[in-house]
């Protein structure tokens, strides 16, 4: 037993209301969740029964919400970003009539169930973002924050502070372990340039991690930092002299001020014993992550006045009393909905805005903004998604976005939009105020990918973020939690290859295509040309199914004839793959199958082959992933399985491709880092030439016609290419 180890004291709750059966109510929390994790036998008890006051305060006192429409456009957000606490979460939900019931809590981390091992989107209904992997949820939470002012902006830029339908708060409760990663520093740093007056970020500062006492590894002074970031900052702390003391009131008045400061993000430093009043595993990091087992749950109850021979016990009066949230939510949302009908009528303009945004619609002739590029001129992707970006801004004003400090390189900055920013933080080169629309993250690419999917998550607008493919590195973590949760930012990555030139290896990316493409859920498209890029626009804005990649060139590349000399138009990108260039024989000898900048190899190619009467096809094929999708008739007809000779050609490793190679296929790609020099003496010096495209071919020619199997990369070395020279 520890110093604070005594039987539980009553919350101090006078100020804020509560009855006897809120108090009890809290308490039924706590041993729910001592209870849910010793019936499976495995989970994390000890925060979600220590915040159980905070939890319960949240839900029932603090945040706008609606337990029968978890998707209401006026409610608060609320993000648990120490996600493994989610019994924290699923508790809430259960007592304020959002949709669990208690065999939900009852089959906690358990197959089929609602109830998972950490908050899940889309999962679980109520959650607003998946969270567990640490920092990850108050970063998205920051995103959430900015998207909120956002779409005040786009909907009601003229209305008083806190007048508006659009107006909501977003609260996030963040642990020790969130507060380490560093994705938690770089968005809190953003948000208080950012001065977002709608966060409040609670830490549960418990001093305990798996390891044991914070001591070890983590002292600095964290609100010390927060105010040095621009937060507004205070302190709650339950431990004093005499005892552990539940001061809610406290609490309640803390959140009460952090709302009232409107011009700095809140941080809230809440001092609590890790499962308190749990009688000797309190303070320890044994209840972080272990079951309390059968005689510390008994001396759990004990301590809170329950039966100890009984589970999973909940006083019908104890669920009656929470439930009445439902009744007040709903109260509250029809005097939104009252709000809301007074603004549109107000606002017929804006309504109609609203409409489409929430029915999830594109505009009638968006897509007609959409430039087309002139053949015979030569143009980097980067630059004609730049174009496309700035053609699309009147059309679409829910598309938004910028980049890690890269926008004169990622050409993500839409010409004549102000950045989304306090006036006083307006540069010589970017003037913006707080409702522009060029997002400047700063160099933050885990930060900007996070905030991406918060914006994402919080719904009606569509951000994109660029930076170079190679540093996609520092953002996977946020990419892969995106595809998890099914949600569609656009990540704009520009320096694709290799081609990039004169930086080196260390930004030349060659494992990435292949890394990414991994990645369950995310699509991949590298665009051929120019106009291949803007297909690429309208078919990622067209997609709301999970994150996209763009994967763009730092160098020129040849603009193509479309339906001209043979060449399809570039809309066949919208299925992934599709025939550039048919073969001049009814069924192809050889398919050549490139993408991006490689497409004017293959193209080269081509022309030689044919040129010696070897009918070839060339199979342009930005994204693997869309192609995979279509049917077999589709994917048949542009790659039949009949036609055995392949070469595929991509500046990346070739992993992804033997798949569809085949037995006597042959891959052109990169198998070692690159080199410092200029794109062409790249390209030529490792093989990236129609010379070596067309003796691949005639090598997968040989073996087709031998029906030889076996196919491989053209290059199998280490290091950097420089090297191997």
């Amino acid at each position: 037993m520890t110093e604070f180890g005594r039987h539980a004291q009553a919350a101090v709750a006078t100020e804020v209301g509560w009855t006897d059966l809120d108090l009890k109510a809290v308490d039924t929390a706590r041993v729910l969740a001592a209870d849910a994790v010793e019936k499976v036998g495995n989970g994390h008890p000890g925060t979600a029964i220590s915040l159980a006051p905070l939890a319960y305060l949240l839900y029932q006192n603090e945040m706008r919400v609606d337990p029968s429409d978890t998707r209401w456009l006026g409610r608060d957000r609320f993000v648990l970003s120490a996600g493994h606490a989610c019994l924290l979460q699923y508790v809430q939900l259960y007592l304020g009539g959002f949709g669990l019931e208690l065999s939900d809590i009852q089959a906690l981390r358990t197959w089929g169930s609602l109830t998972p091992g950490h908050p899940e989107f889309h999962h679980t209904d109520g959650v607003e973002a998946t969270t567990g992997p640490l920092g990850q949820g108050v970063a998205m939470a920051v995103g959430m924050a900015m998207a909120q002012r956002r779409v005040r902006g786009l909907l009601d830029p003229d209305a008083a502070p806190g007048t508006s339908p659009f107006d909501h708060h977003v609260y996030a409760i963040v642990g020790e372990g969130c507060l380490q990663e560093g994705v938690s520093s770089e968005t809190a740093s953003l948000a208080g340039t950012q001065q977002l007056g709608n966060l409040v970020v609670i830490w549960d500062d418990n001093r305990i991690t798996i390891e044991g006492h914070t001591s070890i590894a983590f002292t600095e002074d964290v609100v010390a930092r927060y105010e040095a970031y621009g937060w507004h900052t205070q302190t709650v702390d339950w431990i004093g002299e005499d005892g552990y003391q539940e001061n809610v009131d406290a609490l309640h008045a803390a959140l009460q001020a952090a709302r009232e400061v409107t011009d700095r993000p809140s941080f809230i430093r809440l001092r609590t014993i890790i499962a308190w009043p749990s009688p000797t595993l309190q303070d320890s990091h044994n209840a972080h992550g272990n079951k309390l087992g059968e005689d510390e749950v008994r001396g759990l109850k004990e301590a809170l006045g329950f039966d100890p021979d009984k589970t999973f016990d909940v006083d019908p009066a104890v669920l009656a009393r929470s439930r009445e949230l439902v009744e007040r939510g709903r109260k509250a949302h029809e005097a939104w909905d009252a709000e809301l009908a007074a603004w549109a009528e107000r606002e017929p303009e804006r309504a109609a805005l609203l409409r489409r945004l929430q029915a999830g619609e594109l505009p009638d002739g968006w897509a007609d903004a959409i430039p087309t590029f002139e053949a015979g001129k030569d143009l980097a992707t980067r630059a004609a998604s730049g174009n496309v970006l700035t053609a699309l801004a009147p059309a679409l004003p829910e598309l938004w976005g910028g980049s890690a400090d890269l926008a004169g390189s990622n050409n993500t900055t839409m010409k004549g939009e102000p950045s989304f920013l306090p006036a006083e933080h307006s540069s010589e080169e970017f003037s913006g105020n707080v409702y522009g629309r060029t997002l400047h993250f700063g160099i933050r690419e885990f930060g900007m990918g996070s905030i991406l999917n918060g914006i994402a998550l919080s719904g009606l607008t569509r951000p994109y973020g660029g930076t170079f493919f190679t540093f996609s590195d520092y953002m996977r973590p946020a990419v892969r939690l995106a595809a998890l949760m099914g949600v569609s930012p656009i990540f704009v990555w520009t320096h694709d290859s290799i081609g990039l030139g004169e930086d080196g290896p260390t930004h030349q990316p060659v494992e990435h295509l292949a890394a990414c493409r991994a990645i369950p859920g995310l699509a991949v498209v590298r665009p051929a040309d120019a106009n291949e890029t803007a297909a690429a626009w309208r078919a990622a804005l067209e997609r709301t199914d999970g994150p996209i990649g763009l994967v763009l060139t730092r160098q020129a590349v040849p603009t193509f004839p479309r339906g001209t000399d043979g060449f399809a138009p570039a809309d066949g990108l919208a299925r992934g793959a599709y025939v550039l260039l048919e073969s001049s024989t009814p069924t192809p000898d050889v398919i050549l199958i490139a993408t991006g900048s490689e497409v004017q190899y293959a193209v080269a190619a081509r022309e030689q082959l044919e040129a010696e009467g070897i009918g070839t096809r060339v199979v342009s094929a930005p994204c693997l992933e869309w192609f995979d999708e279509q049917d077999d008739d589709y994917r048949e007809s542009v790659l039949p399985a009949a036609v055995r000779a392949r070469v595929s050609v991509e500046a990346g490793i070739a992993m992804p491709w033997f798949r569809y190679l085949g037995d006597a296929g042959r891959a052109i790609s990169l198998e070692h880092y690159g080199a410092s020099a200029d794109a062409k003496t790249l390209f030529r010096e490792f093989g990236f030439t129609p010379e070596a495209v067309v003796a691949a071919a005639r090598e997968s020619l040989a073996a087709a016609g031998a029906a030889t199997p076996g196919h491989g990369p053209t290059e199998s070395d280490s290091g950097t290419g420089d090297q191997q020279a």
